[in-house]
């Protein structure tokens, strides 16, 4: 009797071993499979476009020098006149010209020790063409030089006084931008599976770099490079 109860325990024994076993072997086999499910690549898409830019804004700046006040403020004033007269003579709006208040300096006031001063004052005169018309500007402006034979001393472009060529349309050219960008990731994506002998699935996460507008080249700044990246 005690015999038969060691038996059974024994066989008992054996089969919760084979359970087990068998059990334990199933769970690896399934947590092999979902990690194998659960791979994913890590890619970026790349979209890069150029567009003309559709706004243009021209500082058109110049200094006029002198020792009386009031000769000074009139001779900005024809210049001026000469300035617009030559713009709408070349189909630039006169909603597009603006003109700011010239700025006036008294050299005297400003003098330190005893340095020789030709002119007491001195006049900064801007005007500014806000257009949409790029092509237009731009050719006027090649032709600006025809005013400073009559005597206008125009200042040259710098940091502050410089031509600015905007691109306005981005919520236009996005969608299809991020589209492009996301393929071109897909692409890159289903090469490492060819690769690797995988299948690639749906996209798990994506998400969408930030836009960049840069100019093309510095002799063509009114065209655009816009450039974005997505992570897929």
């Amino acid at each position: 009797m005690e015999q038969n109860s060691k038996t059974n325990f024994f066989i008992l024994g054996v089969f919760i071993f084979l359970g087990l076993s068998t059990l334990g072997y199933f769970f690896k086999n399934a947590v092999v499979e979902y990690k194998q499910y659960d791979r994913t690549v890590k890619v970026k898409g790349l979209s890069q476009k150029e567009y003309k830019a559709d706004i243009v804004i021209w500082p058109i700046s110049y200094t006029q020098v002198s020792n009386n006040l009031e000769e000074l403020y009139k001779t900005v004033e024809q210049n001026n006149k000469k300035i617009d007269d030559f713009l709408s003579s070349n189909d630039i709006e006169k909603s597009e010209i603006s003109f700011s208040a010239p700025i006036i300096t008294d050299k005297v006031a400003q003098q330190y020790g005893s340095e020789k001063i030709n002119y007491r004052y001195n006049a900064k005169q801007t005007i500014t063409v806000y257009s949409k018309n790029i092509d237009k500007v731009r050719d006027v402006k090649k032709s600006l030089s025809k005013l400073g034979k009559q005597g206008i001393v125009f200042s040259g472009e710098n940091y502050n006084n410089k031509t600015e060529y905007i691109f306005t349309r981005l919520n236009e050219v996005k969608p299809k931008m991020i589209e492009e960008a996301t393929k071109k990731a897909r692409e890159v994506a289903q090469k490492f599976a060819i690769d690797s002998k995988s299948k690639l699935g749906k996209i798990k996460k994506a998400s969408q770099g930030q836009f960049s507008i840069s100019q093309r080249d510095k002799n063509n700044p009114q065209i655009k490079k816009i450039r974005v990246v997505s992570t897929v």
